[in-house]
């Protein structure tokens, strides 16, 4: 229950982001969403009248990382009277009301199509002194249309599109976020020149897959026209995107790249595995001989270029030799970092389904083996640089 003691112009708030980059401009918007309704940020020193979670489903640690800090707020909100919590994002789509089966406390769940209901949420749970659930199936308005605090003033992410059309079997986005909806090439430039005049020396293109941008309005080669258009801004310093797919990885978008001076000589390439067996069972379309093949045409065209990546280990049914052939292309590859992490299953996916579930303790001795190889690959590519000079944007 909750205590109309305050107004929104008297009200601080703090929002907590667990998960990817969308999330991180997600949050971006959720407080700007707030500031425009009243809300005003909270000081680190004092507890915030609302504290919102804008939540990740991808690993089972995020949903533990959640209910203890819903647990932990239990006894705040109690001795802060009018205190609200919301729990927002990916988790929130996909458990609803079992937070609030969790967590009665819980204020306001929201999900990842309807980001701007939050203050009309918050206030009539404040008004009707009980918790309000409002989960949407699919977006009605493109969140870049909301008003968004950006956290910097000289960098900033700009979204592209939303959803996936994927159907990797480990992953549970594409049912929490939708079907991929693209913005047109107008709208996009026009963020970003927008966030050029307002200081920003650097964007970052967002998609779950931006390879497949320009589909959904029938043009196949737009994302590499858009990089390019891009480089036509002038004041724009830098440019990055993330994340493409391995699958629709095309030899337009490393031309645009190498072309396009203020495109950074970045890539983030998700490889998941190396092992052509597990990539078929994870429903990733390309094998490892394709992998590595686009970091070659990267490299021929961007000798210096920065390679990154993510990858699973202890898939279902994954064997040594599997491993074995994921270490062999990450050495192919020589990542310059890799996000390395231990597959979970996720409810409602086919892999959570899969027989063959890897036991833990072989997962982490695999994961203890991949990262040490990635941190003496990441320490040698790194020492590469030594005796040059590199140019850095440091940012607040």
């Amino acid at each position: 229950m909750t205590s109309a003691l305050l107004t929104p112009d008297d009200r601080t708030y703090q929002v907590r982001t667990f998960g990817c980059q969308m999330n991180v401009h997600d949050s971006e918007r959720i407080s700007g969403l707030l500031e425009s309704a009243g809300y005003a940020p909270a000081d680190e020193a004092t507890e915030p009248d609302l504290v919102v979670f804008n939540t990740c489903a991808v690993r089972e640690n995020a949903d533990n990382r959640l209910y203890g800090n819903l647990g932990n707020l239990r006894s705040v909100k109690d001795n802060h009277p009018g205190m609200q919590i919301a729990v927002g994002g990916c988790l929130a789509q996909k458990d609803q009301k079992t937070i609030l089966e969790k967590a009665p406390w819980v204020d306001v769940v929201f999900g990842t199509h309807n980001i701007g209901s939050l203050p009309v949420l918050l206030e009539r749970s404040r008004h009707n002194h009980q918790a309000e659930l409002e989960i949407l199936e699919s977006l009605e308005v493109f969140p870049s249309t909301l008003p968004t605090k950006r956290d910097s003033t000289y960098s900033g992410w700009v979204s592209i599109s939303v959803g996936c059309n994927n159907t990797c079997t480990f992953c549970i986005v594409p049912a929490l976020r939708g079907k991929e909806k693209d913005r047109r090439p107008g709208e996009v430039l026009a963020e970003v020149q927008a966030l050029v005049d307002a200081g920003a020396v650097e964007v970052t293109l967002l998609g779950q897959n931006v390879n497949t941008y320009g589909v959904e309005f029938g043009d196949r080669g737009a994302f590499a026209k858009l990089l390019r258009a891009c480089g036509e801004i002038d004041g724009l310093e830098r440019v990055r995107f993330t994340s493409p797919h391995p699958a629709s990885f095309t030899d337009d978008v490393i031309e645009a790249m190498a072309e396009t001076p203020n495109v950074m000589p970045q890539l983030h390439m998700p490889l998941q595995s190396g092992s052509d067996k597990v990539l078929k069972d994870m429903r990733r379309s390309y094998r490892s001989k394709k992998f590595l093949g686009i970091l070659d045409k990267v490299r021929d065209r961007i000798p210096h270029a920065a390679v990154t990546t993510d990858i699973i280990v202890g898939f279902p049914g994954e064997t040594e030799e599997d491993f074995q052939d994921t270490l062999a292309v990450v050495e192919a590859s020589r990542f310059s970092s890799a996000y390395t992490f231990q597959y979970s299953i996720r409810p409602g996916t086919p892999a959570g389904e899969m027989e063959d579930q890897v036991p833990k303790h072989i997962v982490q001795e695999r994961f203890e083996r991949l990262t040490a190889l990635q941190d003496r690959i990441s320490a040698e590519e790194t020492a590469k640089l030594l005796g040059t000079r590199q140019e850095l944007l440091v940012t607040n």
